[in-house]
């Protein structure tokens, strides 16, 4: 096997798993994961983890907000962040000639930051802004509507900013407290893909990583049971009419997730050729923006289907969605249809994994599924074991009525 298709692991004595896949080339790419997002706040702490992800950047103790800033940026290096439902991820993609300066920045960030009480103040209005801008964009806000009326009462059922009232009164104390509760070593990951030997790497990571304490903290996640089903309609003073129907689907680890990974690719994916795209922005022209998504968390998931709509057309489009539905519920798809959604899926994951970071990030995800970090090859051969029996009965399970939400935001 070439050893760019090798993924090493290793965990360091602090608890901290470290992750390697060789890639020839300039650019390499480096990301610490930690396993904890806005599904483990408590609801009085609605913010906190997205708050922190901001202050991360803020200064530690031997570098000012600037110098980490432009630690990488000054030999054109990216660093960058991100929080999710269930992660917080700082990464970077530099030349590959810069990873002692990334790995030692990154290992700052992350253990030495410093939280100043007046860039807190600072970065509460910029979070309100990012809040307030959220509202502001309807294609998006209806997202995080969504997913919180789906998953309502429930931690997944909260916004990842938190609240406006939340944020502006939070202290440095609770991202202190936060911190210690939740981003313990045994919960993290760092992980590259560049063009650097798996011992080097690991003796690098060791030097800059290995001195700090081992620390150790518990999930809190509640199981998600599943809720009727619901329908909510907004009058907005919008152009467009703003529209997701859909429902829960599978968590990251089920056995149907890879049949509900292609079904999706097949309604509503990326291709242009997908068949909310051909039947209802092509044929009728009653959408400029149409797709379908499936997110998979670690023990639920959730798949939608959202489309821009003019007022005058919405209910034509609605209807036209659920023929779509009924028709992957009713009709198997034929040896023809099957082998071309496969061969399409396929390449789209080889085309993705051209892109470092893009497969980065997978992988380090993957790593805390129970399955563990699953090789593209093997990944190639579950899609090619699909049936067109597997996608019918997916289809026939996800696109239930019974599982079928509608959120609308009504233009005039």
């Amino acid at each position: 096997m070439p050893e760019e298709s090798i993924i090493s692991e290793y965990t360091l004595p602090n608890g901290i798993k470290i992750l390697h896949k060789y890639r020839p080339g300039a650019i390499a790419h480096i990301s610490l994961m930690v396993n904890t997002g806005m599904r483990d706040e408590m609801p009085n702490e609605n913010g906190l983890a997205h708050f922190i992800e901001h202050m991360l950047f803020k200064g530690t103790k031997k570098r000012k907000a600037y110098h980490v800033l432009s630690c990488l940026e000054n030999v054109g290096g990216e660093l960058n962040a991100y929080t999710t439902k269930e992660e917080t991820c700082i990464h970077a993609s530099f030349l590959k000639e810069y990873y002692n300066k990334a790995i030692d920045l990154i290992a700052d960030v992350a253990f030495n930051s410093v939280y100043p009480t007046n860039e807190l103040e600072k970065e509460k209005e910029v979070i309100i802004d990012e809040i307030n801008s959220y509202r502001d964009s309807p294609a998006e806000e209806i997202y995080d509507e969504f997913e919180n009326q789906l998953y309502r009462g429930h931690e997944m059922g909260r916004n990842i900013l938190g609240t406006t009232d939340l944020v502006s009164n939070y202290t440095r104390n609770d991202l202190l407290r936060f911190l210690k509760n939740n981003y313990s070593t045994n919960k993290m990951v760092v992980a590259t893909i560049g063009d650097i030997p798996f011992n080097k790497f690991k003796q690098k990571i060791l030097s800059y990583f290995g001195d700090y304490q081992q620390t150790t903290s518990e999930y809190h996640r509640n199981r998600f049971e599943t809720l009727p089903n619901f329908t909510k309609i907004e009058e907005r003073n919008n152009h467009l009419s703003h529209c997701i129907i859909g429902g829960i689907a599978y968590h990251f680890d089920h056995q149907q997730k890879m049949p509900m990974v292609l079904l999706n690719n097949i309604l509503g994916g990326p291709g242009m050729n997908s068949r909310l795209n051909l039947n209802i922005r092509e044929k009728y022209g009653f959408a400029y923006t149409i797709e379908s998504q499936y997110n998979a968390y670690s023990d639920t998931g959730n798949f939608s289907i959202y489309m821009g709509v003019d007022p005058h057309s919405l209910d034509k489009a609605v209807d036209l969605v659920f023929k779509e539905l009924n028709k992957l519920k009713n009709n198997k798809l034929g040896t023809i249809q099957l082998s071309n959604a496969k061969n399409q899926l396929v390449g789209q994951l080889a085309l993705s994994s051209e892109s470092g970071l893009g497969e980065l990030l997978s992988m380090t995800r993957s790593s805390y599924s129970q399955e563990g970090i699953e090789p593209l090859s093997e990944t190639v051969k579950k899609i090619r074991n699909l049936t067109a029996d597997d996608i019918l009965n997916v289809a026939n399970e996800i696109f239930d009525d019974r599982n079928i939400n509608l959120m609308i935001y009504k233009g005039v």
